[in-house]
């Protein structure tokens, strides 16, 4: 018996075995009984082309089962073509079936946008069916309360409830929850900074939400704002007086820079006059030493004689004598260098 005829058995065996493990793996039966048994149009060939395009048939066959049991007509290539643009398919479905259930428009295509936009479509329809309660400021983020200064000087703190809703419209390019934190925040320091004192607010807290919704700060964003609460107003420190305080203290210490300028100043100016003080003094001292050369020069040419010293001499005297009666100091009794 030749060799190959011994071969061949086994060869047809493994390529059986072969074919049935392909088979398996292509033909997920599982699937498409469970199809058939929720009347879902599926055929064995559009699984098996699912397989060889790479889709998961169960990604695509029990969201269909879903939405067919919903009520809604969609077909595997709209699933399979959201599946191949890496969009979450089961979280499409079932945010239109939440949308029907709640008589809310949204069509395949405008899910499909928002789920390719990168925003979570079913969490979008559950708050447009339940709308979200929104801390202003988010406490997450390390302050609880949004503080802010009236006309009078005193600070409050205020903390907001913001209710709002999906809008599925705005969905696509609307901005965030941030967005209406940070709006909400503005409309409350602008509200208190605006007020005259901080009593009126503190009398009326409803007058901060009435404002605020009035500038329509939803605009722009992906969200409807359904009301804004105040859930509390605090009054924090008086923020007028420490500024007058600290403008007072900074008036201070101009004053005293400017006092000491003009101290040391003038400290330089008594010393600048202390040192001419000395410099007239020698010219006096110099001058005195004159005198006797003077009085020997007018001695040898004769212009003075021996009775004009002598009358010097008693006008010296009697004016030594005023000055000791007067209680004069001595160095001012006579002329240095006069003998």
């Amino acid at each position: 018996m030749p060799e190959w005829q011994q071969i061949l058995p086994w060869a047809v065996i493994v390529a059986i075995v072969v074919f049935f493990l392909f088979l398996a793996w292509a033909v997920p039966l599982r699937l498409w009984i469970a199809a058939i048994a929720a009347r879902v149009p599926v055929s064995l060939i559009s699984l098996i082309g699912m397989r060889l395009r790479r889709v998961n048939p169960r990604a695509i066959v029990e969201p269909l089962i879903m939405a067919h049991k919903a009520g809604l007509k969609l077909t595997t290539s709209q699933l399979e073509s959201h599946y191949l643009a890496n969009g979450h398919v089961d979280l499409v479905v079932l945010a239109l079936i939440s949308a029907d259930k709640a008589k809310i428009p949204l069509t395949w295509e405008r899910a499909t946008a928002i789920d390719l936009a990168g925003r979570n479509v079913y969490d979008a329809v559950k708050m447009s069916v339940e709308p979200r309660v929104i801390d202003c400021p988010d406490p997450t983020k390390g302050a609880n309360t949004v503080a802010a200064v009236a006309k009078d000087g005193i600070q409050l703190k205020a903390k907001a409830r913001v209710t709002v809703r999906a809008n599925l419209d705005r969905l696509i390019g609307g901005a965030t929850e941030e967005t209406i934190i940070a709006r909400v925040g503005e409309g409350i320091v602008t509200t208190i900074g605006s007020a005259e004192t901080h009593k009126v607010v503190l009398e009326n807290p409803d007058m901060i939400s009435k404002r605020v919704l009035q500038k329509g700060l939803d605009a722009g964003t992906a969200f409807e704002i359904l009301s804004i609460d105040i859930a509390d107003v605090d009054v924090g420190d008086n923020i007028g007086a420490k500024l007058q305080i600290d403008q007072a203290q900074a008036d201070k210490q101009i004053a005293q820079a400017k006092a000491e300028r003009r101290a040391a100043e003038a400290r330089a100016l008594e010393q600048e006059n202390l040192a001419k003080v000395q410099e007239m003094r020698a010219r006096v001292v110099e001058a005195e030493a004159e005198i006797p050369r003077a009085m020997a020069e007018a001695f040898r040419s004769g212009r003075l004689g021996i009775m004009d010293y002598y009358s010097l001499r008693n006008v010296q005297a009697d004016t030594q004598m005023r000055q000791a009666i007067a209680g004069e100091p001595e160095a001012t009794q006579r002329p240095k260098g006069v003998v």
